[in-house]
């Protein structure tokens, strides 16, 4: 019963595994595309309830493409949208946000981000990262 409990394990870690690899398209970009690469809060910064900190966002694009606006989920509640504070066109480029979080605990924080292309605005894929809010 054990054997196959841990295989059972085993085998859903793997099939997430791979399902994760495979979100990222991995196609060339568009002219004036953007994708979205990884989210994470700088290590240094405690994360406290009703408090402002900030989330870096890095992407690749294709051109230098406006970008809007960073909507954020908090474990599914959102989503929240909040003004882009500074965006450095890199390899990869980063996109800096100050959000602040209205529940505490251990949380899913993903994030999209709208831009300009073609002149219509546009959502870009979803990443996402977990961090810790202390009340």
């Amino acid at each position: 019963m054990d054997s196959r409990l841990i295989a059972a394990l085993v085998g859903t870690f793997f099939l997430l595994l791979v399902s994760s690899c495979a979100t990222m398209p991995t196609e060339p970009l568009a002219s004036g595309e953007l994708r979205l690469l990884r989210i994470y809060v700088p290590q240094s910064q405690e994360i406290r309830l009703n408090f402002r900190f900030v989330v870096n966002i890095d992407f690749e694009a294709n051109g230098k493409p406006e970008i809007r606006t960073a909507c954020f989920y908090f474990s599914d509640d959102g989503p929240y949208c909040f003004k882009v504070t500074d965006v450095n066109y890199g390899s990869p480029g980063t996109i800096k946000v100050e959000i602040q979080a209205k529940a505490s605990g251990s949380l899913s924080l993903e994030s999209y981000v709208f831009y300009v292309q073609d002149a219509k605005v546009k959502p870009t894929n979803l990443v996402s990262s977990h961090i810790k809010i202390i009340p």
